[in-house]
């Protein structure tokens, strides 16, 4: 039994092994993004990477490890484009409803949002809770939660504000709350509400320099 996790291990490490279980990682990212948790499972992600069903529990110790590997991979893709973002901003004082844009286009997305980033948002929050059940999430993303807290500063100090690492907790706990309550509607409007509710506290949670 150990040599054969052994040489699984081994041969995943190969160019070969790798480009297989990459592949497995994009199609359950895929799927986590369209149909949520319940979406992913052994065949439709070898199905979605044309490979053999057999693969899913050859390159990952269990099913729950495969979309570990895929939100992990779903959350970098989007730290990296907030990343971007975050890059194009300049340096300077910004009133209350030009910094809660900013910080919206960070935690929400655009103002004008398609399908596809109205899917996205719906799985951050499905990430997030899903985490609270799953130990094996709870790690990836705590690490993806640190990242976005210290993109969040950086946009705050970029618009002349004082940043505290408690009160900007509390800030992403405005906008969680704003975009869960309004996705939850007959007609979402989850930047609407957030940015509504961001308004009233940024001034306090990050007051002006």
């Amino acid at each position: 039994m150990r040599t054969g996790t052994i040489a699984s291990v081994t041969t995943a490490t190969t160019p070969k092994g790798e480009r297989r279980r990459q592949a497995l990682v994009c199609a359950a990212a895929e799927l986590l993004l369209e149909g949520g948790f319940e979406a992913v499972r052994h065949r439709s992600v070898a199905t979605r990477a044309e490979l053999p069903l057999a693969s899913t529990t050859y390159y990952f110790e269990s099913l729950e490890d495969l979309i570990a590997r895929a939100v992990e991979f779903s959350g970098n893709a989007e730290i990296e484009a907030m990343r971007r973002r975050v890059g194009e901003v300049t340096h300077r004082r910004r009133a209350a409803e030009a910094t809660v844009d900013l910080v919206l286009d960070l935690l929400v997305g655009p103002e004008h949002a398609d399908a596809d980033a109205r899917g996205q948002l719906i799985a951050r929050y499905e990430r997030s809770v899903a985490s609270a059940r799953h130990p094996e999430l709870r790690e990836v993303q705590l690490r993806l939660r640190a990242q976005l807290d210290e993109l969040l500063a950086d946009v705050l100090r970029r618009s002349d504000r004082i940043v505290r690492p408690e009160q900007a907790r509390r800030l992403v706990a405005v906008v969680d709350g704003a975009v869960v309550t309004a996705l939850g509607e007959a007609d979402p409007q989850p930047r609407r509400m957030a940015r509504g509710a961001l308004l009233e506290v940024i001034d306090i949670v990050a007051p002006p320099t």
